[in-house]
């Protein structure tokens, strides 16, 4: 089929472009050509800013589009002009959900509005054609990740000696493999599937986690489990300076988000060992594994990790 993607050579967008060449699909990237503009040379390559220039879209048409690098609702709302026809397959969130004191399903209320993320990703579906997939992952992860949130844990943990985890050990969360989430968008748009689907893995605890990041990498790490009042007593800032870590109750529902509608229709996972093993082969290509979004990149100091385990386990 002819597919278009909006986005195509970071993260996610690069994993969707790559499951898209190897099932044999005509396929064009649309992009500003800033990031990775060399990768894919068998592909068509349009250049043009989602934000106010579409030019290059002018008189194409396409199966399919897979949006991956939509934010903004009049961004998104001038793309599926541009491509009136298509399939559109739009790569959403769950940020989108107004409420995670308990995990939400597909039916559970949305922000309303708002300038966040989570707000503008909802406003963005809004403006989506009748007949649309809209994928909402969690937290995506693997090879090319730019966020260093797993990629954290995985680098630290590698790294051996006295790891600091924070409690509680059987605080819920859920990653979901690039590649998984891309081969499943392939797919869907291969079967013009419909609908709103999670596209969340599976649940484990921290714990789990934790302990099989360090089996996979073979590490000789020893996990050192502080309570979180600790942690938060002494500055710890949950997701950020602990990626993954959330101790609000508001919070909770983050790592139980429903996968059922998603999973029975195709979404599938590769083992979390895997993902680990992958991640730390890209680390140790000497890729960049963060990309500076205006925010602090994530992780704890490796010196202030030594003062807080001395501290905590005297």
């Amino acid at each position: 089929m002819r597919l278009l993607v909006l986005g195509g050579t970071q993260f996610v967008g690069r994993a969707v472009a790559e499951a898209a060449l190897e099932r044999g699909h005509e396929l064009t990237l649309f992009n500003r050509g800033r990031t990775n503009p060399g990768l894919f040379p068998e592909a068509e390559h349009l250049m043009g800013d989602r934000g106010g220039d579409l030019s290059a879209l002018e008189g194409r048409s396409f199966d399919v589009v897979i949006d991956t690098s939509g934010y903004v609702p009049d961004a998104v709302r001038a793309s599926v002009d541009a491509l009136p026809g298509a399939h559109y397959v739009f790569v959403s969130t769950i940020s989108v959900y107004a409420d995670f004191s308990r995990g939400p399903d597909e039916e559970s209320p949305l922000h309303a509005g708002g300038s966040g993320y989570g707000g503008l990703k909802a406003a963005c579906e809004r403006e989506l054609p009748e007949g649309a997939l809209i994928v909402r992952p969690g937290l995506i992860v693997g090879p090319h990740d730019p966020t260093y949130r797993f990629t954290y844990w995985v680098d630290r943990i590698a790294a051996g000696g006295d790891v600091l985890a924070p409690e509680p050990r059987d605080h819920l969360v859920q990653v979901i493999d690039a590649r998984d989430l891309a081969a499943w968008l392939v797919r869907s748009a291969e079967e013009k599937l419909s609908g709103v689907f999670n596209a969340v893995g599976p649940t484990r605890s921290m714990e789990d986690l934790l302990e099989t990041i360090r089996e996979a990498t073979g590490s000789d790490a020893r996990l050192r489990w502080l309570a979180a009042d600790l942690l938060l007593a002494k500055g710890m800032e949950e997701f950020v300076t602990l990626p993954l870590w959330i101790v609000d109750p508001a919070w909770r529902g983050h790592g139980e988000v429903s996968n059922a509608l998603a999973t029975a229709a195709g979404l599938s996972f590769r083992p979390l060992g895997q993902t680990a093993r992958d991640t730390l082969a890209w680390i140790g290509s000497g890729a960049p594994t963060y990309v500076d979004q205006g925010r602090p990149k994530p992780g704890l100091d490796r010196g202030r990790e030594v003062e807080l385990l001395a501290e905590a386990l005297v």
